[in-house]
C-alpha cells in the first residue's frame, strides 16, 4: 500500500523556496543514507534522490509487497519523512510512464518531482531520456503536462544549456519557453553543455566550459521564471555570489566530497541561525537512529557507513579514522555501535 507522508516536517505539494540550495541527483551517492547524513548539517536545503527510471518505477509497483519495507517499490523511492524537502527525480521519455511516477511521488509524500533532461550516458541515451531529449523540446513538453496533470505536486526540469552543436541562447531560450508553456515550475540548469558522443558522463561533467553568463541572461530575460544554477560551485561564497541574480543554487560532488564545508548554508543562505553548525561527531551520531532502525529490517551498515568517510577531512589522524570506520562498518554483523564508537572518538578531539 502507497504512503502518505504528510506528518513530516516538509511542506506538502511544495518545498517553499528550499531551492534556495540544493544538493544535485546522483547516481549511486544521493541514496536516502546521504541525504539523512546532510540533514545533520541542513534542515532546510532542497534534496534529491537518485535518478528512477519511470519504467522501472512502473514494473515495480507491480511486485508482490512492493510498498512493504524491502520491497522493490520501497527501495526505489521509499525515504524518511526527516529527509524533506525532498524531490523525486525520475528519467524517461513516455508522458503516460512518467504520469504514473508523479502519482506516485505524491502518495508517497514527495515535495516535488523533477524530470532530468540532463544525463549524457551513453546507457541514459539508449532509453532516450536525459540530455538527448533537448533535442526535442516538444516531447519535453509532453512529457511535463503529463506529470503537471497527474499529479498537485511542483513539476521541475534539469537540463544543460545544450547538447553537441545545439549550443545556442536562442536554442536555449527556445526550449526553456517551449517546456515553461508546459507547467514547468523551475529550471535546474547545468551551465555546460553536453556532448552526447566522444565524451564520457564525468568528462561531460568538467571539460565543456561553465556559461553561467547563459543562465544569468536566461533569468534576466525571464524574470518570472524560477532559474537555478547548477555546475562548478565549490564554496558558500560562489553560491552567494550566484543568488545575486538567480534564484537557487544546486550543488553536487563538492557536497558529497566536504559535506561540512556546507555547516553554515542554513545560516548563511536559509536564514536559520537557531542551531550551531553541525560538526563531524553531530553528524555521525545524528545517523544512530537511522542505523538502528535500518539494522532492524535486516540490511548491513555499510550503505550508510560508506557516506561518513568523507566527514572528517584536514585533520591529523583523519586516515586512521577512516579506515577503521571502513574496517568495522565493513563487517557483515556490524550494527550501530560502530557509529557510536566513531562519534565518540570524535567527541573526544572535539571534533
Amino acid at each position: 500500500m502507497e504512503r502518505d507522508n504528510d506528518q513530516s516536517g516538509g511542506i506538502r505539494g511544495g518545498a517553499g523556496e528550499a531551492y534556495r540550495f540544493s544538493v544535485a541527483p546522483m547516481l549511486d551517492y544521493t541514496d536516502r543514507h546521504f541525504r539523512l547524513l546532510f540533514r545533520q548539517i541542513s534542515r532546510h536545503s532542497l534534496l534529491y534522490t537518485e535518478m528512477v527510471v519511470a519504467q522501472a518505477l512502473h514494473h515495480a509497483r507491480q511486485q508482490p509487497g512492493a510498498s512493504e519495507p524491502g520491497g522493490r517499490l520501497e527501495r526505489l523511492i521509499g525515504f524518511d519523512p526527516a529527509e524533506r524537502p525532498l524531490a523525486l527525480q525520475v528519467g524517461g521519455d513516455d508522458p503516460a510512464l512518467l504520469a504514473e511516477a508523479a502519482t506516485l511521488a505524491g502518495a508517497w509524500g514527495y515535495d516535488e518531482i523533477n524530470l532530468n533532461v540532463g544525463c549524457p550516458s551513453e546507457k541514459v541515451q539508449k532509453g532516450r531520456f536525459g540530455a538527448c531529449l533537448m533535442a526535442d523540446p516538444p516531447q519535453v513538453a509532453r512529457c511535463v503536462e503529463a506529470m503537471a496533470q497527474a499529479s498537485p505536486l511542483p513539476v521541475t526540469v534539469k537540463h544543460r544549456i545544450g547538447i553537441d552543436e545545439r549550443d545556442s541562447y536562442a536554442e536555449l531560450l527556445a526550449f526553456v519557453d517551449t517546456v515553461a508553456a508546459a507547467g514547468c515550475q523551475r529550471f535546474a540548469v547545468h551551465a555546460r553543455k553536453a556532448w552526447l558522443e566522444g565524451l564520457d558522463p564525468k568528462q561531460n561533467r568538467t571539460i565543456p566550459p561553465l556559461r553561467y553568463e547563459l543562465v544569468q541572461q536566461l533569468k534576466a530575460e525571464r524574470p518570472a521564471l524560477t532559474i537555478e544554477l547548477n555546475g562548478g560551485l565549490q564554496t558558500l561564497s560562489d553560491c552567494q555570489q550566484q543568488l545575486q541574480r538567480l534564484d537557487g543554487v544546486m550543488v553536487g560532488r563538492a557536497v558529497y566530497e566536504h559535506p561540512l564545508r556546507w555547516a553554515a548554508v542554513d545560516a548563511d543562505i536559509h536564514g536559520d541561525e537557531s542551531r550551531p553548525a553541525a560538526k563531524a561527531s553531530t553528524v555521525v551520531r545524528g545517523l544512530i537512529p537511522h542505523a538502528e532502525r535500518w539494522r532492524s529490517r535486516g540490511d548491513r551498515l555499510w550503505p550508510i557507513a560508506r557516506h561518513l568517510v568523507h566527514v572528517v577531512e584536514g585533520v591529523s589522524g583523519a586516515r586512521h579514522w577512516r579506515a577503521a570506520l571502513t574496517r568495522e562498518a565493513g563487517a557483515k554483523e556490524a550494527g550501530p555501535e560502530v557509529l557510536d564508537a566513531a562519534a565518540r572518538q570524535l567527541e573526544e578531539r572535539g571534533l
